[in-house]
């Protein structure tokens, strides 16, 4: 069974395994303080009773006629009850089939023929505490035995002398000690609860000092650092935390100088290149409008420069505007436009219209205010890429999706009916260069088209994810934040309509 959330934190621990030490430890001890001081009260009683009982005998056994009668053994044992009055004993004589009591029709219901036999076979007094009707007793049992002169070996006469008395105090001491055991034991508690409280502050100081500097080091804070005091284990791990946590800065302020030479570099060459591929797509240009009177293998040459220039130009086009975003000189210039007529300008300038099947709303209905530079990039590559890389039918949708707390939000989806995106595959379409396993021959597609797409996206607040449809191909799909006021009313979510 799962423990609550509340029981398994430090400080719940320490105090249940204090408290439950704490616990452990005063029951222990107070039940052997009890049991010592129990076996103390009730030896002490009973050695007192038993000593004393002998003595009265004694005193009284010479006045016993030998063989006794029956009166002889009432009168007797009256007299030993007599000798302590205020113990309220009450004695038994017994003589072979003979017995009497000290109190008229005592049963002495608290001897046992265990007792009974035990006294025949011995020389010396016997005793049983007994409980009877809820009253804890003492029987003692002791045999008379007369010698013929000094310093010869008692002999058994046969006789024996029974006391019962009642341990009504022993019970009533014995069972302050167990209050005073409980009341020992709360405060005990109490304390060990204390101590825990402060044991666990103790701990988790530092602990807490961790947490938080861990925490800080995640929002990227990483100069953070604790302040160590003391030599224990707690302190190592803090000695240690700052030992990694200067590490880590070195690394990540080292990673972050290499990036940015990286990306430096990159803007550096994409920028440089720009120049003379600008003269190289100006001779390329005149290249093909001689290519028809040149001769076949060299029209090829001429036609394959042609092509390898305008991959490069774009390439380079496609470099500087990353280096754009990770230097975060992307910005937006918003203006207030028609989304659809936005999409069919785009699909229009690059003669997709025939081979793109749309839903768009109807025009006037659905404006924004967005970048339409930046949103003719989002719709060319990711049609672009769908052409690439699915199968036709392609179609492009254009709707409003309404975001609780969001306000609405213009969604474009671009779906082919291709293979679809592997599902290794799909975590990595937004990276910068990456290409799956299956799409490693070569394209005119620079590798950055996707991630460009996605920083324009982000760029506009909104969000791009690509996914498989059920019935299969591939599903890019695009959300962008609109203002309230420039989505007009009778456009519901998620309608399609057909372009005319």
């Amino acid at each position: 069974m799962k423990l609550p959330l509340f029981l398994r934190g430090l400080r719940v621990r320490l105090l249940v395994a204090f408290a439950l030490v704490a616990a452990v430890s005063a029951l222990t001890t107070g039940g052997l303080a009890f049991r010592e001081a129990r076996i103390a009260v009730l030896q002490q009683s009973q050695d007192d009773v038993i000593k004393r009982f002998r003595e009265h005998v004694n005193a009284l056994a010479h006045r016993l006629s030998y063989p006794p009668d029956q009166q002889g053994l009432a009168t007797f044992a009256a007299e030993v009850a007599r000798s302590e009055p205020s113990q309220n004993w009450r004695v038994l004589a017994t003589y072979g089939d003979l017995s009497a009591t000290s109190a008229p029709n005592d049963s002495f219901a608290e001897l046992t023929p265990a007792l009974r036999d035990a006294v025949g076979s011995r020389r010396a007094a016997v005793f049983q505490r007994v409980s009877h009707n809820g009253v804890s007793s003492l029987v003692v049992g002791l045999p008379i035995t007369f010698a013929n002169s000094p310093g010869e070996t008692p002999e058994l006469s046969g006789m024996a002398v029974f006391l019962t008395i009642s341990q009504v105090y022993e019970q009533d001491a014995v069972a302050a000690l167990v209050g005073a055991v409980e009341r020992a034991t709360l405060p005990a508690l109490a304390v060990a609860v204390l101590l825990a409280l402060l044991a666990a502050r103790g701990v988790l100081r530092p602990v807490r000092a961790l947490r938080h500097a861990t925490r800080s080091m995640a929002e990227g804070r990483l100069d953070t650092r604790l302040s160590v005091n003391g030599s224990d284990e707690l302190a190592d791990l803090s000695h240690a935390f700052n030992e990694t946590a200067a590490a880590l800065e070195e690394s990540v302020a080292e990673l972050r100088r290499m990036e940015a030479r990286a990306r430096r570099f990159a803007a550096d060459v994409s920028h440089e290149l720009r120049t003379p591929l600008a003269a190289m797509a100006a001779v390329t240009d005149v290249l093909d409008e001689e290519a028809t009177v040149l001769g076949a293998d060299t029209a090829t040459a001429v036609g394959l420069i042609s092509e390898e220039t305008r991959r490069l130009t774009r390439l380079v086009n496609d470099l500087m505007e990353i280096s754009r975003f990770d230097a975060g000189a992307a910005d937006l210039h918003l203006d207030e436009i028609d989304l659809a007529e936005s999409v069919q300008r785009t699909l229009a300038s690059r003669a997709w219209s025939t081979e793109v099947g749309t839903d768009l709303p109807p025009p006037g209905v659905l404006r924004g205010q967005v970048d339409p530079r930046r949103l003719d990039v989002i719709v060319a590559n990711l049609v672009g890429n769908a052409l690439r890389h699915g199968e036709p039918p392609i179609r492009l949708r254009l709707y409003v999706r309404e975001r609780p707390g969001a306000g609405p939000r213009a969604v474009i989806e671009v779906l082919d009916s291709g293979p679809g995106i592997p599902e290794d595959v799909l975590p990595h379409v937004f990276d910068r260069f990456y290409k799956s396993d299956a799409a490693r021959t070569r394209t005119e597609g620079s590798g950055l088209g996707l991630a460009i797409t996605a920083e324009n996206v982000r760029l506009h607040g909104g969000g791009i994810v690509a996914g498989n449809r059920p019935e299969g191909g591939a599903v890019f799909t695009v959300e962008i934040p609109l203002l309230r006021e420039g989505v007009l009313a009778g456009l519901p979510e998620g309608g399609e309509h057909d372009t005319p």
